[in-house]
């Protein structure tokens, strides 16, 4: 009898170590998962989180096919590596997470470095300047946070730089949180908020592409990138994409990404201060 349970554990044993090959996992107690660079490369497909409703940086098209500067690089990234890509919709609270269980292998949603995330994921080298940046109406346009009234709430999208710092620096003005950039938008349009405080280029695009509204505070707090991540450990797949990102430089990639992607909403003046070559930040 002893002997059947032995044999019965064992193959059990074996059947869930098969089930749980196609992960590595790291040795902390996170229990973050991820597949290294040889196991993406076995399997033909790469995951990558990128944003679905976040024009001119990551969108799904009129004909449902994934656009914008991150799905750009995204694609290269993934012929480079001889893979095939798989995009993953991602929302801005979600992208630590979706890496942490494994859901996506890399993260290319306009995702600010900060300190507090490099805690989390592992960053690759920047690929653009971002700051945050506050749009509102003509009629009342916002240009400094110090006078901001009592009653009056700022629109922000849950898990970005935006809420962390006026939380932190700001935390008598009442924010107005949303899951998703279409319905921050929407929440501008309709009135609900004073103000939408968020990437200064996602504010930018937005009062170019939407005439009655102007971003009266271009840059708040500091000066930060935008970087691929990878779950933390997963140090094949970062050197591969770090050496990616520098071998890049030479053809100038990222400017050609600006060309095809961003020009149409920016314009030839952003280019030089947004575009990061090489991950060599001016």
């Amino acid at each position: 009898m002893k002997r059947i349970v032995t044999i019965i554990l064992t193959a059990v044993l074996a059947l869930a170590l098969a089930a749980c090959g196609s992960k590595s996992s790291d040795s902390s107690t996170t229990g973050t998962v991820y597949r290294t660079l040889d196991q993406i490369k076995e399997d033909g497909t790469i995951n990558i989180g990128v944003f679905s409703d976040k024009n001119p940086f990551g969108y799904v098209d009129e004909n449902g096919d994934y656009q914008g500067y991150d799905v750009y690089f995204a694609a290269r990234l993934a012929k480079d590596l001889g893979v095939k890509v798989n995009y993953v919709s991602t929302e801005a609270a979600n992208r630590i997470e979706y890496l942490q269980t494994g859901k996506v292998d890399v993260i290319l949603a306009n995702f600010t470095v900060t300190e507090e995330r490099a805690e989390e994921v592992d960053f690759a080298l920047p690929y653009m300047n971002v700051a945050l940046g506050v749009v509102s109406p003509d009629a009342n346009v916002i240009k400094s946070l110090d006078d901001w009234k009592a009653e009056d709430e700022m629109i922000v999208i849950s898990g970005t730089t935006a809420e962390t710092y006026l939380t932190a620096n700001y935390p008598d003005i009442k924010l107005q949180k949303y899951d998703t950039y279409a319905n921050a938008k929407n929440a501008l349009e309709n009135g609900n908020g004073v103000a939408w405080a968020n990437d200064n280029t996602e504010v930018i695009a937005f009062a170019l592409q939407n005439k009655g509204y102007t971003v009266g505070i271009p840059e708040l707090g500091s000066k930060d990138t935008i970087a691929p991540a990878v779950s933390k450990g997963n140090t094949t797949l970062l050197e591969a994409i770090n050496n990616e990102i520098k071998s890049l430089k030479d053809e100038k990639f990222f400017h050609k990404d600006y060309e095809a992607t961003l020009l149409d909403t920016y314009g030839k003046d952003y280019e030089e201060s947004l575009v990061v070559e090489g991950g060599e930040v001016k």
